[in-house]
């Protein structure tokens, strides 16, 4: 696989705080950036920060709720072992949350018409990102420390990929990152690949921006995509 299932570290972060919640003009012919979030869904702050980051950059962003109202409770990051996350996935495997994607995918489409749509995922999103890029039914993908992404999937990409990685991640190991970078390689598909030295799987959406190393990669990742998605879109 070029990256390996969620594990104990996906369940760890610092918790952000937001005040507001900002998706951009709603305006048709915009682009659109597609975020697809991590197992903590879009009730989590974190999630809504970056949205509005992205928002401030003059992209109209879509973040949706992919797990139903079960997104897994910020309040397991202080019991990790009380929370059986592998029952939770077994509620949100790719056959229930892979519709519902394609589905808000739809509806981008219809109701936007936008210029281009980016897609960036974090950890458990990361995937479906992967996929929709794979079968072009996207412009551009960014996928951050991600999980559950084979190496079949990999292989079909054709069309702009950007990989924001941690050093220390279980999930997305060094074996996995030359694995992806040497598909990408061969396949001679667009792609960056940016490893931030010590931070850990988790760090562009959880990481605890008290500590200066992970807030610069947080923010360095940050800009990359934005970055990327500007040199690929229109």
């Amino acid at each position: 696989m070029s990256s390996n299932p969620p594990g104990i570290c996906c369940l760890s972060g610092v918790k952000h705080e937001v005040q507001t919640y900002i998706s951009g003009e709603k305006a048709k012919g915009k682009k659109v950036v597609f975020l697809i979030t991590d197992i903590f869904g879009v009730v989590f702050n974190n999630a809504k920060l970056i949205a509005d980051d992205f928002a401030a950059q003059g992209y109209l962003v879509v973040v949706p709720d992919l797990f139903n109202g079960d997104p897994v409770p910020w309040t397991y990051f202080s019991k990790l072992q009380e929370f059986d996350l592998g029952s939770w996935l077994g509620k949100h495997p790719k056959e229930v949350t892979e519709p519902l994607v394609e589905s808000v995918l739809s509806h981008i489409k219809a109701d936007f018409a936008p210029s281009s749509i980016a897609a960036v995922g974090y950890c458990y999103g990361a995937k479906y990102v992967v996929r929709l890029l794979g079968a072009s039914k996207i412009d551009v993908g960014a996928i951050c420390h991600p999980s559950f992404v084979d190496d079949e999937e990999v292989e079909l990409l054709k069309l702009p990929l950007t990989i924001q990685a941690a050093e220390t991640d279980p999930i997305f190991p060094v074996e996995n990152r030359i694995k992806t970078e040497a598909i990408l390689t061969k396949n001679q598909t667009p792609y960056e690949i940016t490893v931030f030295s010590g931070v850990v799987h988790g760090f562009a959406v959880r990481g605890d921006p008290a500590v200066p190393q992970t807030l610069y990669a947080k923010e360095r990742a940050f800009h990359n995509i934005v970055t990327f998605f500007d040199f690929h879109t229109k």
